[in-house]
């Protein structure tokens, strides 16, 4: 055979994908003539499909050398490089090329791929472009125009070119699972998994097709099912570290803590520095009250924060610390890390119309949740006169009695849970809403995406964190003296927007059903003193719990009620109990009932202690509405502040303290005085139809306030700045 029939047969063999032939044909011809160029380029290209990467790219170099006109060689050297994360190297080869022959459609595309990986979308797309007009068949350049567009945040036209794809090649595995992908980002979960399974189909050891479908499934809230379509991601390649945090975060999900623990640590294993995987296991330390390893974690935090190498959840963040320069910063690097680019704003600017004010709360908690329950009387209330009040809903209708309320109180209400965060934003852009107010922050279904492209011409953080959220698209944060004082800016990305009195809203419209509820049926004793804290399980650390202990044993009879989270946790806490030599049976877990019956069971208790550094908000002002007193320590962040912000604005400055041994002082003293604890108890029910804590009214005149100055400065085109709003009676 001679060598032009060698090469011509081993190029049909490398087409008819039998690789072996084409390996045997290519060696045997380098062995005669070491520097044959359709060898050595068709060796290193096979090289470049087998992941043999250093020894394609050495062979590339050896075609090129020796045949420096070719600009398909140059290409594939581009390919390889692009495989091997050299992406300005990938980029000047592909250029060789295009200089050799400007109409090479595969050094398009391959230059395109190479630009989309250094975030040069819009360059990439213009390579892909003009790739498909030499070649409208190109498949591949297709499928990268998609991913262009995908990263663009233009999704329906990503999903027409993943279509024009498949048009071409119906079993193309890469763009099935892309097109799912990126249905998944448009919220179109239960498409995004018929695709991927029709990706699975042609692939079954796609494993980024088992990935992307169990995302979705996780979506939909089918968590068994998503975790075994990352068990099977994994079982095609054990080492794949999304799916691996994919797994552990549904475990997590599952209540399956620490199993989701195991798992963010097998992660951590293989790459210590991995960004969500450090972070997960933190979160779920933190939610089983392990506080060996909290109290290892805590001491990694500020390091990996300043270091950049872990995304931390910022409102876990505000358990684990009590440094609010660490909280800023953990914010800012979570929200580069979720808001990748930010799109130019969408708003037109301050409109100069003189029609009422058109606020726009944007939630994911608009059902039967308790911050849903803080603000139903304030949107009720808003003088529309002044003001509009326009819900926009991150979750679908729970069909709660709640949601009815919320939805008949607004001026209109919006369902955006199905929708893209372009769309949603686009659509807060057309309904000219002038302030945009999130109620989500930084907590489970949260959509930063939307609020980045920047909708609206003011944008606040009110309610849904306790802190900065770290977001230059965030304009102001709503906060009080207490939470927030004006010296502290600095702590804050966004300008302050002090209220006077507490930035929690009450909706006093809230009943508590008659009577008290039987103790004994609680679990309660007929005549201890009942301490209690109906905080989450994650806010108790172990120096409060040490206080507690103490309180215990020092209190005849004396019992601790805390609200019942899980298992591992119960576990946790009772067993530190006993190590401080206090029975455990002295812990009693209250399980959750509705909000109704919850409210009414303070009433069995006697005292309410508080945690930090992340206090009790929510569960601070139930429990005074309920009229049962709380003691606080205030602490040096926002979210250590609340619960003091709520005594002083319910007239109850006495019971805050400023270090955990007065706290543990002054909860003693009540605890052992019932004559002082009685005054105390008289004081709040005296308070109650009088102090700002629960005078609606009155907030809602200080909030719209607020909003006035807030839109006065964007009209007026001044410098955004922190301002107090001036009290009201």
């Amino acid at each position: 055979m001679s060598l032009p029939e060698a090469i011509a047969r081993a190029a049909q063999a490398y087409g008819l994908g039998r690789f072996d032939e084409v390996e045997a044909i290519s060696t045997a011809i380098l062995k005669a003539v070491p520097d044959h160029f359709d060898a050595l380029h068709l060796l290193g290209v096979l090289r470049g499909r087998q992941g043999r990467l250093a020894e394609a790219l050495d062979l590339l170099n050896r075609a090129t050398a020796r045949k420096g006109t070719s600009a398909q060689a140059w290409s594939n050297r581009g390919h390889v490089l692009y495989l091997l994360a050299r992406y300005p190297d990938a980029i000047a080869s592909c250029e060789r090329a295009l200089t050799i022959t400007p109409e090479t459609a595969d050094a398009l595309n391959n230059r395109g791929n190479a630009l989309q990986a250094l975030e040069r979308h819009g360059e990439a797309l213009a390579d892909y472009d003009q790739a498909l007009a030499i070649n409208p068949s190109f498949a591949q350049a297709l499928n990268n125009r998609g991913l262009a567009l995908y990263r663009l945040d233009r999704l329906d036209e990503a999903l027409a070119s993943y279509d024009r794809a498949l048009t071409i090649n119906p079993n193309y595995a890469g763009a099935l699972n892309n097109r799912a992908a990126t249905l998944h980002r448009s919220r179109r979960n239960d498409d995004a998994v018929a695709a991927c399974e029709r990706a699975l189909a042609v692939d079954p050891n796609h494993r980024d097709a088992w990935n992307n479908r169990g995302l979705n499934l996780f979506e939909l809230g089918r968590f068994d099912a998503a975790l075994a379509s990352f068990d099977r991601a994994l079982a095609v390649d054990p080492g794949y570290a999304e799916a691996l945090n994919c797994r552990a975060v549904t475990l997590d999900r599952l209540g399956r803590y620490e199993d989701a623990i195991a798992a963010y640590e097998q992660v951590l294993v293989r790459n210590p520095n991995d960004p969500h995987a450090f972070a997960g296991a933190a979160d779920a330390a933190l939610i089983i009250c392990d506080w060996e390893r909290t109290a290892r974690f805590a001491a990694e935090l500020p390091g990996r924060v300043a270091r950049q190498t872990s995304i931390i959840a910022p409102f876990r963040l505000l358990a684990y610390s009590a440094d609010p320069a660490l909280q800023r910063a953990g914010a800012e690097l979570a929200v580069a890390q979720a808001v990748a680019v930010e799109p130019g704003p969408l708003n037109r600017g301050a409109r100069r119309g003189n029609g009422p004010i058109r606020i726009g709360y944007l939630s994911a908690q608009f059902i039967a949740h308790a911050g849903a329950s803080l603000i139903a009387e304030l949107i009720e209330r808003h003088d529309r006169t002044r003001f509009a009040a326009i819900g926009l809903s991150l979750r679908p209708d729970d069909g709660s009695e709640l949601r009815r309320r919320l939805v008949a109180s607004f001026d209109e209400f919006h369902n955006l849970e199905a929708v893209s965060d372009r769309r949603a934003a686009e659509l807060i852009r057309d309904l000219d809403i002038d302030i945009a107010v999130d109620l989500t922050g930084h907590s489970r279904d949260a959509r930063l995406g939307i609020l980045a492209q920047r909708p609206a011409p003011l944008q606040v953080s009110w309610l849904g964190h306790a802190g900065t959220m770290g977001a230059r698209f965030i304009d102001y944060v709503i906060g009080d003296p207490v939470v927030a004082p004006l010296s502290e800016a600095a702590n804050f990305t966004e300008k302050i927007a002090q209220l006077p009195d507490c930035y929690l809203v009450t909706d006093t419209t809230r009943a508590i059903p008659a009577g008290s509820p039987d103790r004994r049926a609680a679990g309660l004793p007929d005549d201890g003193f009942v301490f209690c804290c109906f905080n989450n399980n994650y806010k108790i650390t172990a120096p409060v719990f040490e206080r507690w202990m103490r309180l215990l044993e020092r209190t005849d009879r004396s019992v601790l009620w805390l609200l019942r989270d899980n298992e591992v946790a119960e576990r946790n806490l009772r067993r530190a109990a006993d190590a401080r030599g206090i029975d455990p049976v002295r812990l009693v877990f209250a399980p959750r009932v509705s909000p109704a019956q919850h409210l009414a069971r303070h009433r069995l208790a006697d005292l309410f202690l508080d945690t930090l550094p992340f206090n009790a908000h929510i569960t601070a002002s139930d429990a005074l509405w309920a009229g049962l007193p709380l003691v606080t320590c205030e602490g040096a962040t926002f979210a250590s502040r609340v619960a003091a912000s709520t005594l002083r604005a319910a007239g109850l400055d006495e019971l805050i303290t400023t270090s955990l041994d007065d706290y543990e002082w002054l909860a003693q003293s009540l605890a052992c005085s019932p004559d002082a604890l009685a005054r105390v108890r008289q004081k709040l029910r005296d308070n109650r139809s009088t102090c700002p804590l629960f005078d609606t009214d009155r907030f809602r005149r200080q909030l719209e306030s607020a909003y006035a100055t807030m839109w006065d400065i964007a009209r007026r085109e001044e410098t955004l700045r922190s301002f107090a709003v001036t009290p009201v009676e």
